[in-house]
Order: structure tokens, then C-alpha cells, then sequence
């Protein structure tokens, strides 16, 4: 049974720097990309193999634990429908076609079985070494190539010695030469390259990736590294790996430190790398679309938080990936390892997902959107209110206007504010259906701020480019009020009451008032007062003669607000 289903992204929230308003955070950007998902008869998995001259997928259930287990291949075309099931008397691990698609290649107990990818006839056996561990596949310069561990029981094979034997065009079988422990991968690559990565294991601490030439009689190993400092930490935690379209750059998938890119001719580290996954996912697959656009990235994760992200291929281009969290019965709950296979064209995307447990599995059909369009800011930014204040609200609005369909989900803007302080994010705008959007901030800092917007695009929209506006922040205001009587007598003394106001940003401490008192003998200072919690203050005073005398409070302000002054004139009698 099959499934067409849009995955719907996460929404993060994320607290603005200083006003404590919030916006939701940069979520898995969205396109118009279709979701078949099958559910698969398998209750262990190996290998995925996508035939696009026959428009055929081929997932392998290894099956393994005894000899005497069976094999299955589940065949499907592109849109997700099983063709047939290939079945064998023991189990059976990795898959391989050749050049023209006409071939398969599976991995079995006692050798590499062949199948017409047209009539699924499977030919006589080839002779090759025993399997006990399942074999991992790949065809280069010719040649299947095809590990074999040396294991008497499954419960060896993490650490078996694993040889690297070839496989050839006149039904021959020959040992390369190359061999290390554990559960060797392999993946095949332009220009008759061979790529062969060990998994972390208790006999290898510190595993290594080799790349090979093809091309001969003989293979020729070009580059090989292993990952580990001084201190051994920073092993290689393999789980996939994937040369680019151009076999100029090698992609893996590393449990321990997300996606590395490496250069294909000496495996050292690209100069620009990919973003790292989501916070809580862990790298389990990889894989370059064929036309060289795309990068998918599968992960294991739980809950809400990303388990397969497109990226664009080139690790230059900031648009944002479009995501997908698999979570639950339908779905599946992560990608597996060596989950991840593309159409040759670009156009499909095959991703297994697993459960939790491991013992159920799903085949995902996704077809990325086919073109990109532009987008863009139109009108500049504008700010309200006019006078942006220390503390208070201030709202940056805009519009971003698109070329082609529209997003199928709001998209977001992010934004930052550069002031004297340096630069801070302010999370994430969503646009409207007219495009308009509103950024809500609280400046913290008097003088220039300037407020940048961005659109990092998504896989239906190029990125916009960045609109700048710059707003000049004031100090707040204070106002102090005085409640004074008309008259008083210099016997029972002057009571005053008052109350101190300051906008924006709450004061750090409670403020202090300067009383001053004028009457016909001059202009002296009172003792200041501190404003009560709710801004309430007492001026009690004796005055020294008849007359009108005036009192005048004040506060001098501060680095966030204005001074303010308020008088009250009383007459004074005996």
C-alpha cells in the first residue's frame, strides 16, 4: 500500500534578545516536493540500488543470523508500486548494477548472484568466498566489487577480517589484496573510482577512507586517511558516504560529526562544508543527485526534529533545506544507514526509513520541485513609531515578493540589529499571503541601529538579497507629577506627594530625586528622595519664612532615559 503525503516541518520558537517577545525560529523550509511512501516486506535491510534506465528500486533484506535464513529483494518502479519480490535459499546483502542497468548484483551466502533486470532470470552462482556477515557491493571500472568477512558466526562480524575481492566480466573471482576488519562499505564513483570506508569497530579505533582507481586490471589505491587527532578523538563514525556527480568531492556521513566533504584526490577537508544537522540528529546516510543539485542528508532523530534534509549540492548556497521529520506508524522514525538513493536524473529521491526497534522499514518516493525561481524585497523597510525609543516596541515592516508559484507554506524572513553593542538575531518573521511581514524588536541601546532582513530561499525559491534600515533610537521619557497643597504654615510644615514615571526599559534601581526649595531668602537643596516600588515618594519639609516658596523635583536621567522636572508653589504662612 502506498501514501502521497507533504511532510510538515517544526516549528522552533526562539525569545528575542531583550523585551522577552517571541517569534517562531527558522523552520524546515518547505517546497513543492510529493511523498509516496510504501511499506516494506522486510524486517532487516542491507542495501538500496536504483535502476533509472528501467525506472526499477531494488531493497535488499539481508536476513542474516543463520545460514539457513532466506533472502529477499523487494523490486519497485518509481512511483512506488512492488513489481515482483526476488526470493533465494539463503540470505542475501548488497546490491550493485552495472553501467546499463542491465545487470543486478546481489550479495549472497556463498557468492554474487547475478539477475536480468529485465526478466529477473537469475543466472548460475559465481564461485567466491563465504559469507557470514552480509557483503557490501559496488561496480567500478567494469568490475563488481564485493567484501567478504571471514566469520564463523554472526557474532564476529563487527570485527571480522573482511577481504576486498573483485568479481569480473568473464565469471572469474579474484582476491584484491585490500583488506582491514569490520563491515566494510563500498561505493562506486566517475571516472572508474572505487571508494571504500571502514566502520568504527573494537579492532579499528581510528577507521579509515580509501579511494581507488578502477580503470585497470589492478586496483590502485589514489588516497586514504584516517580521521583521529594526537589524543584519538575525532574517529570516523561511518555510517555512508557518496562521491559528488563530478566524482570531485566525497560526501560521508559520520555519526560523530555530521557530513564531512572531503576532496576526493587526497580525502583532506573541503575548504566549505555543509551546516551541521539539526541538534539531536545523528548523521545515517548520503547522497548526491545525479544532476549535481541536490544533497540529501538522512539522520536519525527523534520526535519533531529533522530526519532528512535537501540541501542544495553546492555547500556555498545558504538556501534554506527543505526537512522532514518521520515520526510513527506511517512513516517510519529515521533514515536508515545507506538509506539514501537518487533517480540519475535528479527527479526522485529514495529514502528507507526504519522504527525505532529496527525491524520495520518504509520506501519513500520524493520528488524534489523541478526549478528555482527568484525573489526579492521590494519598497525598502519602514519602522513605526517614528521616533524608535530605548526599551519600547518598535515594529520593521516589508514586503518580499516571488517569481513562479507561490511557497506552499508561509515562508519566514530571519533578522538581526547591528548596534554599538554588535549584532544580534532576532529570530524569525512569517510573511503574509501579500508578502508583507512585520519584525518586532525592543532596541536596548541609544543611537544607531541598523536592521537587517533576509530571505535564504527555499528549494522552489532562490535566496533574496539582504534589505537593509537604519533607525536612529532616543532615550526614553520620564515625567515626574506633584500633588502640592495651595497653602501650608511654617508650624505644621509642607507635605508633597509625587509620583516618577520612566518609559522603556525598567530602571536597575530604584530612582533618587533632587528636591530644591526657593523663597524670598534664596535657592537651597533638600534632601533627595528614592521613589517607592510603585513610583510613589513623600517631600515633607519646614519652611524657614512666610510667602510663596517653591519646590522643585528633579532626576537627571540616564544612559536609557530622559531627565524630567516638576514644581508645585505653596504659600506659606506663620
Amino acid at each position: 500500500m502506498r501514501r502521497s503525503r507533504r511532510l510538515a516541518a517544526t516549528l522552533l520558537a526562539a525569545a528575542l534578545t531583550g523585551g522577552g517577545l517571541t517569534l517562531a525560529a527558522a523552520p524546515a523550509a518547505h517546497a513543492a516536493a510529493s511523498d509516496l511512501v510504501a511499506k516494506l516486506p522486510i524486517s532487516s535491510f542491507s542495501a538500496l540500488a536504483v535502476d533509472s534506465a528501467h525506472q526499477r528500486v531494488y531493497v535488499a533484506d539481508s536476513n542474516l543470523g543463520s545460514s539457513y535464513n532466506s533472502g529477499l529483494i523487494a523490486v519497485y518502479d518509481f512511483s512506488g508500486e512492488r513489481v515482483t519480490t526476488l526470493t533465494t535459499q539463503r540470505h542475501i546483502s548488497g546490491l550493485a548494477l552495472n553501467a546499463d542497468g542491465s545487470m543486478l548484483y546481489a550479495g549472497g551466502r556463498d557468492g554474487v548472484l547475478r539477475y536480468d533486470t529485465t526478466t529477473y532470470q537469475q543466472f548460475n552462482t559465481p564461485l567466491s568466498g563465504t559469507d557470514t556477515c552480509g557483503r557490501s557491493l559496488a561496480f567500478a571500472g567494469g568490475t563488481v566489487y564485493h567484501t567478504t568477512p571471514y566469520a564463523y558466526s554472526t557474532s564476529e562480524c563487527d570485527t571480522a577480517l573482511t577481504y576486498l575481492d573483485s568479481y569480473h566480466s568473464d565469471n572469474t573471482w579474484q582476491r584484491t589484496g585490500w583488506q582491514d576488519h569490520g563491515r566494510l562499505q563500498l561505493e562506486a564513483g566517475p571516472g572508474d573510482r572505487l571508494l571504500m570506508g571502514q566502520p568504527l569497530n573494537a579492532k579499528a579505533a581510528d577507521p579509515f577512507l580509501a579511494v581507488y582507481d578502477a580503470s585497470g586490471s589492478t586496483l590502485v589505491r589514489t588516497a586514504g586517511r584516517r580521521f583521529a587527532d594526537a589524543d584519538g578523538k575525532g574517529a570516523l563514525n561511518l555510517k555512508d558516504m557518496a562521491f559528488s556527480p563530478d566524482g570531485g568531492k566525497v560526501a560521508v556521513a559520520d555519526a560523530s560529526a555530521g557530513t564531512r566533504l572531503l576532496n576526493t584526490t587526497d580525502l583532506s577537508d573541503a575548504g566549505t562544508g555543509y551546516p551541521a544537522l539539526p541538534s539531536g540528529a545523528s548523521a545515517s546516510a548520503v547522497a548526491f543527485s545525479g544532476d549535481g543539485k541536490y544533497l540529501a542528508r538522512g539522520a536519525s532523530a527523534s520526535g519533531a526534529t529533522p530526519d532528512l534534509l535537501l540541501s542544495p549540492a553546492d555547500p556555498g548556497d545558504a538556501t534554506a533545506p527543505l526537512e522532514f521529520a518521520f515520526e510513527g506508524s506511517l512513516d517510519g522514525d529515521r533514515v536508515a544507514p545507506r538509506g539514501l538513493e537518487w533517480s540519475a536524473d535528479g527527479s526522485r529521491l529514495f529514502a528507507v526509513t526504519t522504527n525505532t526497534a529496527g525491524n520495520q522499514y518504509w520506501l519513500h518516493v520524493i520528488q524534489p520541485p523541478a526549478a528555482q525561481y527568484d525573489s526579492r524585497f521590494t519598497g525598502g523597510l519602514a519602522h513605526s513609531p517614528a521616533q524608535a525609543v530605548a526599551g519600547e516596541a518598535l515594529a520593521v515592516r516589508g514586503k518580499l515578493e516571488f517569481d513562479g508559484p507561490a511557497p506552499a507554506e508561509p515562508p519566514k524572513v530571519t533578522a538581526t540589529r547591528t548596534d554599538a553593542n554588535g549584532t544580534h538575531e532576532l529570530g524569525t518573521a512569517t510573511v503574509k499571503a501579500d508578502g508583507t511581514f512585520t519584525v518586532l524588536d525592543e532596541p536596548d541601546l541609544v543611537g544607531e541601529a541598523t536592521y537587517t532582513v533576509s530571505f535564504l530561499g527555499d528549494l522552489t525559491h532562490r535566496p533574496a538579497t539582504d534589505v537593509t534600515h537604519t533607525v536612529s533610537v532616543g532615550k526614553a521619557a520620564s515625567s515626574i507629577a506633584l500633588t502640592a497643597p495651595a497653602e501650608a504654615s511654617m508650624s505644621t510644615g509642607v507635605r508633597i506627594t509625587g509620583t516618577f514615571t520612566a518609559q522603556g526599559k525598567a530602571l536597575p534601581e530604584r530612582a533618587t530625586l533632587k528636591v530644591e526649595r526657593t523663597d524670598r531668602l534664596g535657592t537651597g537643596t533638600l534632601s533627595s528622595v528614592t521613589v517607592a516600588a510603585d513610583g510613589t515618594f513623600t517631600l515633607d519639609d519646614m519652611p524657614r519664612t512666610r510667602r510663596e516658596t517653591t519646590y522643585t523635583v528633579s532626576w537627571p536621567g540616564d544612559d536609557l532615559h530622559e531627565g524630567s522636572t516638576a514644581s508645585a508653589t505653596v504659600h506659606v504662612t506663620r
